[in-house]
């Protein structure tokens, strides 16, 4: 696992990818079943000058609208959890000093390109998210986004043969390029392949037996 330089007693989780590849879908199948384990969690949400998606979760009935935190980032994207991770640290330590034994925060990048990745001053782990309708030669163009994520995450898993994607060939390249770390498969719309995801993270970040 990656180490972050962070002081805190949450563990902070990255969700990265494109515009469209499934990022708050994830966070929203993520959610009750991280309630269901008993774990505390609250959310920080990355918009470019927006905060539609930190009102998506507000609204969606799935987690107190007071652990959702928003972030603009009012530039690229990846400025805000890359370069300067400044205002995602602030939103991150608010909700520590206002939630009493918060267990994790989910920080959701706003959508980006393959080159997004985040900084380790940030989080203590990352996902990278990608839609599989996209073309089955994403992981080969190895984005640093796709080769340095803690964990790859090909999204939209159903929509691969409307589009000709050929899965088994992502998941053979996509485990060259990473160097056999983790890649998963999902659709994040029916919660398929998000329990193994949610287990990796009990035992890869939380420690959890």
């Amino acid at each position: 696992m990656t180490q972050a330089t962070h002081r805190s007693s949450a563990a902070r989780i990255g969700i990265g990818g494109p515009v469209g590849s499934g990022k708050t879908a994830l966070v929203e199948q993520l959610i009750p079943r991280m309630h269901a384990r008993g774990l505390t969690l609250a959310v920080v949400t990355n918009d470019l000058v927006t905060r539609e998606d930190a009102v998506r979760l507000q609204r969606s009935g799935l987690i107190d609208p007071d652990y959702v935190a928003a972030v603009e980032a009012g530039a690229c994207p990846h400025t805000v959890i890359r370069e300067d991770p400044t205002l995602n640290i602030e939103a991150a330590d608010e909700l520590e000093r206002k939630i009493s034994g918060l267990d994790l925060i989910l920080i959701e990048s706003g959508g980006d390109n393959l080159a997004s990745t985040f900084s380790l001053d940030l989080v203590d782990y990352w996902l990278f998210v990608i839609d599989a309708a996209d073309g089955d030669d994403i992981p080969r163009k190895r984005g640093p986004g796709i080769v340095q994520a803690d964990l790859l995450i090909v999204n939209k898993v159903d929509l691969a043969g409307y589009v000709g994607a050929d899965l088994e060939c992502m998941a053979r390249e996509a485990a060259e390029v990473r160097n056999r770390k983790p890649v998963y498969f999902t659709n994040c719309k029916t919660g398929e392949g998000v329990n193994e995801i949610v287990t990796l993270l009990e035992r890869q970040v939380l420690m959890l037996p």
